[in-house]
């Protein structure tokens, strides 16, 4: 081969290379596919259902977890028993006390992102009990607004329900959740945590500012702190992934395209 020639040889080959590391790299990653969906305490994992038809519209696995919030070592457990079934990678998605399960639990390998929705987010030695006194919410303030059983157990009162928990929901809606609440252990609330995973992984926060259980402001610091791309929903309360499923399905569904 001539000089010549293998000058344009090297040329073309190197130009071809080029053109293919830009392509690589330009090349849209497929989105994650599998969405787990934990709820908080004295709710259930129906309540996620607006969030979950619109997901599955789009066409994503979902799986809710229905954690038995008897403690929060039976209710991380619960969660990596239904990671532990998926295949491929997963964004983890916690409501509420759901934060801190999510938390814990998210340091397996196939989570690959997670999102709070109006959600606690201790760091490892935090709990979400101390945490909330520091940035107390409306909750702390209304006397008898949560009961305790005398083998200490935790339900919200079903008079207080709609008001603190739920108010931008259909009142009939808010009075049946009230009425089947899952009575939450006590404990499960200031069980320091052993890991964070948002401090290695990707997260999404969402405020819910009109939020009486958790103080909208606490829930700005935790996402601040964890670095996480935050949505704030005016008007919405607690019950924001209920009231408001189509802000909430925006953001899981940005977090599962840009975790790879």
């Amino acid at each position: 081969m001539s000089l010549h020639a293998y000058k344009v040889s090297f040329l073309w080959a190197a130009g071809a290379l080029i053109v293919l590391g830009v392509a690589a790299r330009s090349a849209p990653a497929d989105p994650v596919k599998n969405i787990i969906l934990v709820h908080g305490a004295w709710v259930d994992g129906s309540g996620w259902k607006p969030v979950y038809e619109i997901l599955a519209k789009d066409g994503y696995n979902v799986t809710m977890v229905q954690v038995p919030e008897t403690s929060f070592a039976d209710d991380v457990a619960a969660t990596k028993r239904v990671l532990d079934l998926q295949t491929g990678p997963c964004i983890l998605v916690g409501h509420s006390y759901g934060g801190s399960i999510i938390s814990q639990a998210g340091t397996n390998s196939q989570v690959v992102g997670l999102v709070y929705v109006a959600a606690h987010a201790p760091d490892v030695g935090e709990n979400e009990s101390d945490l909330g006194k520091r940035t107390p919410s409306l909750l702390a303030s209304q006397k008898g607004a949560i009961e305790k059983t005398a083998d200490g157990y935790t339900r919200l009162n079903p008079d207080d329900f709609y008001d603190l928990f739920a108010p931008d929901l259909p009142r009939e809606q808010a009075e049946f959740e009230s009425r089947s609440q899952i009575f939450t252990a006590a404990k499960v609330f200031s069980t320091p945590l052993t890991a964070a995973a948002w401090k290695t992984k990707p997260s999404w926060g969402i405020v819910a500012l009109a939020d009486k259980i958790i103080n909208p402001d606490l829930e700005k610091w935790y996402y601040a702190r964890a670095h996480s791309q935050t949505t704030e929903i005016a008007g919405a309360s607690h019950s924001v992934y209920e009231s408001h499923p189509k802000e909430v399905a925006a953001v899981i569904e940005a977090a599962a395209q840009k975790s790879q």
